[in-house]
């Protein structure tokens, strides 16, 4: 369903992965990776979205650092993963997702932009959410704590977490309903990445219970 396409962004040229729905868009969804790159899984993420009904678009934010990264799940892809993103940066990011909320709006019939991201891309949802003004789905964003108390979201706000993710505990957790009165989070049982079938913590019902959520969510904030 999907397929690869070319988007200009403020600070250069980069490849992104598209997909159209086969019925009049219910509205439009940017898709932010996690530090493996635009991936099979964030692919299928993409597509998975146009199945039900929205336009999605997946940027390739490392394309900024190097062309066609996709990374194992493993230490060695997180490590390489974590210097992309680093390299990269959010201000950046937040570039690349304005461009493809306007390509998305200026290329089809599609409505309201909406964000979705996974892991890093959870926090670089949240700063969409925050600085861009866009509706926003966080899935395990880990790198969010930093910015409670001074980022402040503009838009309706859904965040996942995992129950048992050793890289988000509890307090963490505790910390984004603190700050966050106004977001929705919900908390399923299952681990880090628990949306992602090609990572050991995958965890079907949560996953398939979070996308509903998530489809609830952006059919209200959105249409």
């Amino acid at each position: 369903m999907g397929h690869p396409v070319s988007l200009s962004t403020p600070t250069g040229r980069i490849s992104a992965w598209r997909a159209d729905p086969p019925i009049p868009p219910h509205g439009a969804i940017v898709v932010v990776q996690e530090i493996f790159g635009v991936s099979t899984h964030i692919r299928h993420v993409v597509d998975r979205f146009a199945a039900h009904g929205w336009v999605a678009i997946a940027p390739a934010f490392f394309d900024h650092v190097e062309s066609h990264v996709e990374l194992a799940y493993d230490e060695a892809g997180v490590a390489r993963g974590r210097e992309l993103a680093a390299q990269v940066g959010f201000d950046r990011v937040m570039g690349d997702i304005e461009a493809a909320a306007r390509e998305i709006e200026t290329t089809t019939d599609s409505g309201k932009v909406g964000v979705v991201g996974y892991c890093w891309g959870g926090t670089a949802a949240f700063l969409a959410n925050c600085r861009l003004g866009l509706p926003a789905v966080s899935y395990y964003g880990g790198r969010t704590v930093p910015f409670l108390g001074h980022e402040h979201p503009k838009a309706p706000l859904l965040m996942h977490f995992g129950e048992t993710d050793p890289l988000i505990p509890p307090d963490h957790v505790a910390l984004h309903r603190e700050h966050l009165p106004e977001a929705h989070i919900e908390v399923w049982p299952a681990g880090h990445g628990f949306n992602c079938d090609q990572r050991a913590d995958y965890h079907e019902p949560s996953a398939q219970a979070a996308l509903q959520r998530t489809l609830a969510f952006f059919t209200r904030t959105l249409r």
